[in-house]
């Protein structure tokens, strides 16, 4: 209202300060100018069509939708459900214990479950690890368990990652292979317990 008020008040003067009367001129009877001021209603469809209606509820549509160009498959990782040592889940756990050892910069341990194949001295197996000021990695799911020649082999896939001692990072998927002799007469428990065979991503000690 406070911006209309001056316009207002500038009509009232404007008409204030006509052109004055003569005799000649004809003065209007008072209901003539009642009835040429009368403001005429507004009809009553105007204030129906000033008032704000609901939009109508809609159902998501494709367009609605965010869309993701190539998303990334979903991951599998370990399962938490209870295994057996000789599973391919155990085998996985394996690996789990194995790179949390590296981590810990625990080298003996770690290459201990390598196996007896493994005829490297300690202190080289665990030369390739000191490159790495952080050293982390994600076990996947593993495989199915497969056999050749009196052998059980499985492979779980791996994501390592971490900083190397010049501070630069890294990430690498690889794959871990574990082998086992199979359940068969005259096998000892130490043969019957899975082992890394084999590890396809840097830094690989055998």
């Amino acid at each position: 209202m406070r911006h209309y008020l001056p316009l207002a008040a500038g009509l009232l003067g404007a008409c204030t300060a006509q052109a004055p009367t003569t005799d000649n001129a004809a003065t209007p009877r008072t209901g003539e100018v009642a009835a040429a001021n009368a403001v005429e209603p507004p009809p009553p469809s105007t204030a129906a069509e000033n008032r704000a209606m609901p939009e109508p509820a809609t159902s998501p549509s494709k367009t609605d939708v965010p869309v993701t160009n190539n998303p990334a498959p979903a991951r599998e990782v370990v399962s938490e459900a209870p295994f057996t040592a000789t599973s391919a889940q155990g085998a996985a756990n394996v690996v789990q214990t194995y790179f949390a050892l590296i981590e810990a910069r625990k080298y003996a341990q770690a290459h201990q479950l390598w196996g007896p194949s493994s005829d490297l001295a300690d202190a080289t197996f665990a030369a390739p690890y000191r490159q790495y000021r952080e050293y982390h990695a994600e076990v996947g799911k593993p495989g199915d368990i497969e056999g050749a020649a009196g052998s059980l082999y499985v492979e779980v896939p791996v994501r390592v990652y971490g900083v190397t001692v010049k501070g630069e990072k890294f990430e690498e998927p690889g794959t871990v292979t574990l082998r086992r002799v199979n359940d068969v007469d005259g096998s000892t428990a130490e043969q019957r317990r899975w082992h890394i065979a084999k590890i396809d991503l840097p830094p690989s000690p055998h």
